[in-house]
């Protein structure tokens, strides 16, 4: 029985190109993942503050390097999508910013970031998160995307609230972190929309 409404996104859109590079404001580029950013990932998680947010410790730079590996893949399985945020100049890392449990079909996926403590203060989340945002809805024509985060994670709820996420209510008891459960702030972005302007109908 044929479906009534068509998918949102066709499949293949992601893996029929290549996984593209995208200039950031001020800078940056969003760009794929390369085994030479092993190391500077591997810096990443020996942060405190990262490491509060994530369940996944780095116990070496091999690890991190089959991070990457695994991170490159799913672009064409179309499931994830993961890019290194980095210094146009000097190829640096400097964050990350990833479109996650992507559904084409229905056209959602949530967004992910971190930045590294060297960098920090810099407004670098907010500016990968809003360029990542456009070109998801204008590029790939995703119609939703989702944030999510720890309500005690103040930092990640003031770039979700700058880049014109808005909060939509919070998830109770959703995430097990190191130290417990905790209840978690989902915002979101429609296409076409910002902040708390209506969705329409």
């Amino acid at each position: 029985m044929p479906f009534k409404i068509s998918d949102v996104v066709e499949a293949g859109t992601l893996a029929g190109q290549e996984q593209p590079t995208i200039p950031v404001p001020g800078g940056l580029l969003i760009r794929p993942w390369q085994a030479a950013d092993a190391p500077a990932v591997y810096e990443a998680f020996q942060d405190p503050v990262i490491q509060r947010w994530h369940a996944r410790v780095a116990d070496s730079v091999d690890e991190t390097r089959d991070w990457i590996d695994g991170w490159r893949k799913t672009w064409a399985e179309e499931t994830d999508a993961h890019w290194a945020v980095a210094d146009a100049a000097t190829d640096a890392v400097v964050g990350r910013i990833s479109l996650r449990l992507i559904v084409l079909g229905d056209g959602q996926a949530e967004v992910a970031y971190w930045t590294m403590p060297s960098a920090r203060g810099r407004g670098i989340a907010p500016r990968a998160l809003t360029t990542l945002s456009d070109w998801a809805f204008d590029e790939v024509g995703l119609h939703r995307l989702e944030l999510t985060h720890a309500t005690a994670n103040e930092a990640s709820c003031r770039v979700a609230l700058k880049t014109g996420f808005a909060p939509e209510g919070t998830k109770r008891s959703a995430v097990l972190h190191a130290d417990g459960w905790h209840d978690m702030h989902l915002h979101a972005r429609i296409r076409g929309i910002r902040g708390d302007e209506p969705a329409g109908s």
